[in-house]
Parts: C-alpha cells; structure tokens; sequence
C-alpha cells in the first residue's frame, strides 16, 4: 500500500552526502528554532518539531539511515520489502504515535512510545517462551529519551503489542544505561531497555559536564555586566568581566551532569557576541562615533 514518501535529507536541509556532524548540527539549529517551548500556540512550529525529530532519528542513526536511503522510496510504493533487516518488517519495531505512516511503514509498528521525546525501538533478541518452558533470552531494545527527561527522571508509557508498560527513567540517567522490565515481554520473557540520549536544542553533554552558548550584546562583552545562563536546573545569573572576548568559556561549578557519588560536574557558558540585527540610527550613530575614535590617530 503507497504511502507518503518523506525526505529527511530536505526536512533537516542537508545533502545525501551529509556527514553524521553536519546532520546533527542542522538538528540543533532548527529544533532550537521550531522548539515548542519559544513557539507556545504555534500548531505550525510544533508540526515542524515533530517532523525535525522524525528526521534526525533516522539520519541521526546510521543503520537505520542506510535502510531509508536503500529502502525508503520502494517502502512509499510498495511496503517494507520483507526481511531486508532481518526481521519482517525491516526487523525495526515501532516508533511513537507521532511519527508518521511512512516511518512506520519503514520500520514497523510493533512497538509505540507515547509523549515525550520518545524515539524507535529496535528489536534485539526473541521474546518467546520455549517449548520445554524454559523463558527465551530477553528482548532488548533501544530507547531514545530527551536529555532533559534523563537528567530529571521520568516516566515513559511504551506500547509492546498492544500491552501498555511504564517505564521509570531514574534522575541522571546516562547514554547507554540498561533497564529491565521483568516478564513484561510476549512469553513472560523480559524486556531490557539501552537508553540513548537525544540530542538537545541547548544542552550539550560532554561525560559529566554540560556546554551551552550564550549569546550576549557587543557592549556586553566590552564593559561587562549580568547575563542570564540557561541550566539543567533553571536560569541563573553571570557576571562577565569588562572585555571578554567572544568564544571564552565561563566554568559553573556543580551545574553538570550528576555522578554516582551524588556529586555533580561543570558547565561550561561559552559566550558568543551578537550585533544587533536591525540596528535603529541612534544605533548606527553610535557605531559611526565609535568607528571615528578608532581611527583618530592617538598622541605621542
């Protein structure tokens, strides 16, 4: 049965050639732009969001970017070619109820994640009870959470053929991080869960520290004063010396990452300098003096 054909490559506006850096970079831009939480009410910008996550969870991925540039338009036309991963269907199981037919038909619908920053499970291993009832190996699966949803902890609600499961994300989970739902697989078999991070619009995790960009004035960076800094834990406010040149790095102890010991690591403001876009002509003015005093010749 055809369904829609998707470009993620036009979706993120990148080329087919697209390196896994470029892809992840044009991400960031546009779900920093399209993010719900700066475009509240904007049904418009919250479908862009969706379809920029649908898109980076493929391209973002490399095995399943390789099935969609081989498989993906045949998939449109025709269905998923059987066994081409493996498994029927592709050998993908599900993806969140927002994720469109052509994904699903792409890489099946077994399982679902609702709400959240939720991505495609692929399945692993059989989840089947053997005849001489022996439990079969458990059924492990990828899990792709929001970097925020992982810091603070939350509860996810999955869908395994039609069984609703909750799963508990514990506060500071980190990329990679295995869960067991015990029984919870078809068979009474369990369910092992690796938890991958998505990428975040301003967050970037670097092992126990955080790294964000701040964007202040020109006048900012020459005579210094207050910002305020994105956290993992809310705003906060920095005081940048007189002169601070565009690319340095600020160092907030103990807002990173939380370790095993209950202690936390850094995070690092990396200030960015920004004119203005549509200066006024009092603006101009003013840059018009200032380029003046900079080529006055300056006395002996």
């Amino acid at each position: 049965m055809a369904t829609a054909y998707k470009d993620y490559y036009a979706t993120l506006g990148v080329s087919r050639g697209a390196s896994s850096k470029d892809v992840r970079s044009a991400y960031r831009k546009l779900a920093a732009k399209h993010h719900p939480d700066r475009n509240q009410g904007d049904a418009a910008a919250e479908e862009k969001f969706k379809e920029i996550g649908e898109a980076y969870a493929v391209l973002g991925d490399e095995e399943k970017r390789k099935i969609y540039d081989q498989y993906g338009a045949e998939a449109a036309k025709n269905g998923f070619p059987p066994g081409a991963g493996g498994f029927p269907g592709g050998g993908y199981a599900g993806a969140p109820g927002d994720f469109s037919d052509f994904f699903q038909t792409l890489f099946g619908s077994g399982f679902a994640g609702t709400g959240g920053f939720s991505q495609p499970f692929q399945t692993g291993t059989s989840s089947t009870r053997s005849p001489f009832g022996f439990q079969a190996r458990p059924l492990e699966a990828d899990l792709q959470v929001d970097l925020r949803d992982a810091y603070r902890g939350a509860t996810k609600t999955i869908s395994l053929e039609g069984k609703r499961l909750e799963v508990t994300l514990p506060a500071g989970s980190r990329d990679g991080s295995r869960l067991r739902l015990r029984g919870q697989a078809p068979g009474g078999s369990d369910v092992v869960l690796t938890l991958r991070l998505a990428a975040d619009p301003v967050f970037r995790l670097e092992d126990d520290n955080v790294r964000v960009t701040v964007e202040i004035p020109d006048y900012t960076a020459v005579l210094g004063g207050a910002v305020r800094v994105p956290t993992l834990d809310g705003e906060v406010e920095m005081n940048l010396p007189a002169q601070t040149r565009a690319g340095r790095s600020f160092r907030l102890r103990g807002q990173g990452w939380p370790r095993k010991d209950g202690s936390r690591g850094d995070q690092f403001a990396e200030v960015r300098v920004v004119t203005p876009a549509e200066p006024s002509e009092a603006q101009l003015e003013l840059y018009r003096q200032l380029e003046a005093l900079t080529k006055e010749p300056v006395e002996a």
